[in-house]
Order: structure tokens, then sequence, then C-alpha cells
């Protein structure tokens, strides 16, 4: 896709969803999605069409999780995406608010690799990819209760993720949850359950952001 298109279209797509980006994260998130189709092509990261892009794809990579930054209840949180993958939400998160500090936790080496890469390549501070499961993570006591944030794209937002994410969290620290919807979805003792909020552009579009906070057992 040539450069000027695919500025539009992020344009048009931020502009739908009341979002103002400036032009150096346009170009932050244009050089992340050119990195994401270079190694998609080799590494399953995505199965969201990347060549050429479609709206759902720009919102739910790219839009989404910078609408997800005014929902952030800390300026600077130690911060852990699980299951990173491709990269979203965690990457266009810190673009848009780069302070913290960002682990990214991504169980198979291949995508751990793009996700280096992406850290190296984007100049992203304070940002470290771990390539352990999400288990193991959650049984380290030397993090236990230090995450003011937990991110996570909720394919399955069953008993053992909450578990996790409340291991890792400290007292009254926050999770959100992409993808993850209120109704239906079974938040066990110990959390505190906010809004779920629209993460697209598109009224239409079956994709919500929920937002909890660890309040402990």
């Amino acid at each position: 896709m040539i450069s000027h298109d695919f500025q539009n279209q992020l344009a048009r797509r931020a502009s739908l969803a009341e979002l103002d980006l400036s032009p150096a994260l346009v170009g932050q998130l244009e050089a992340y999605y050119r990195l994401l189709v270079h190694w998609n092509a080799r590494v399953n990261l995505t199965a969201l069409p990347l060549n050429p892009i479609t709206d759902q794809a720009v919102d739910r990579l790219l839009i989404e999780p910078i609408a997800a930054a005014q929902y952030l209840a800390t300026a600077a949180p130690v911060w852990f995406d699980l299951g990173s993958g491709g990269g979203s939400p965690a990457i266009p998160l810190k673009l848009a608010r780069p302070a913290g500090q960002l682990t990214m936790i991504e169980s198979k080496e291949r995508k751990a690799a793009f996700l280096r890469e992406a850290v190296r390549s984007l100049k992203m501070d304070d940002t470290r990819v771990e390539a352990i499961r999400i288990e193991a993570l959650a049984i380290d006591h030397e993090i236990a209760a230090t995450a003011d944030l937990v991110t996570v794209r909720a394919v399955r937002a069953d008993q053992a993720l909450f578990d996790a994410i409340g291991k890792l969290l400290r007292f009254r620290g926050q999770a959100l949850l992409f993808g993850a919807k209120r109704s239906g979805l079974t938040v066990p003792h110990g959390y505190e359950v906010g809004e779920s909020h629209s993460a697209s552009s598109e009224p239409d579009r079956d994709q919500a952001l929920l937002v909890v906070n660890w309040i402990g057992l």
C-alpha cells in the first residue's frame, strides 16, 4: 500500500473514532504496520487482512488501542501485555502513551522475535519482550503484585486468565480486556468491574473494551 493511501485511511478511521493523531504518531503507526506486513508473510501474526489493509483491520490493530489510552488510570504504569502476538494492543498504545515500563509476554519464540524487532525498529523505550507462558509469569514471586496495568486481547477471558492477572496486579491495579463484553462474562471475586466501552469507530461493530480493577481477595 502506498504511504499516502495508508495515512489517509488511518486519518479517516481516527476521525470516526474522534481521535486526533499527531504526524509523529502516524509515522510510527505506519512503520509498525509495514513491519507487521513483512513479518506476517513468514509468521502468522494476525489473520486480519493487511495488504491491502481493511478498515476493520485498521480499527482493530491501531485505532482501538489508541482510543483505550483515555481509560488508563496511571500516567506512567508498570505494564504487562499478555499474549502479545502481533503487538496489538500493546505497541500502538505504547506509541500513543510512551511513559511507563512495558513488558510484552509471548510464549511463541518466532512471534517474540517479531516483537523484539518492532521494539528495536520503533525505538520503544522502557519496553521488553519475554518469551514465556502466562502461567509461568504469574507464579514469579519477584513480579507478583507489581503491575499497575495489564492489557490483553481476551479471546477467552476465563478463570485462568483472571487468576494470572490478579497475581500480577498491585492493589487497585487496572486491567484492560480488549474484545471482552460485560454481558455474559463471569468476573471472579476480587475484581471491581468498570464500564464496558465501545472499542470501535463504528457503533455496529461487535467489539468492546472491559476495564476492571483488582481489589484483592
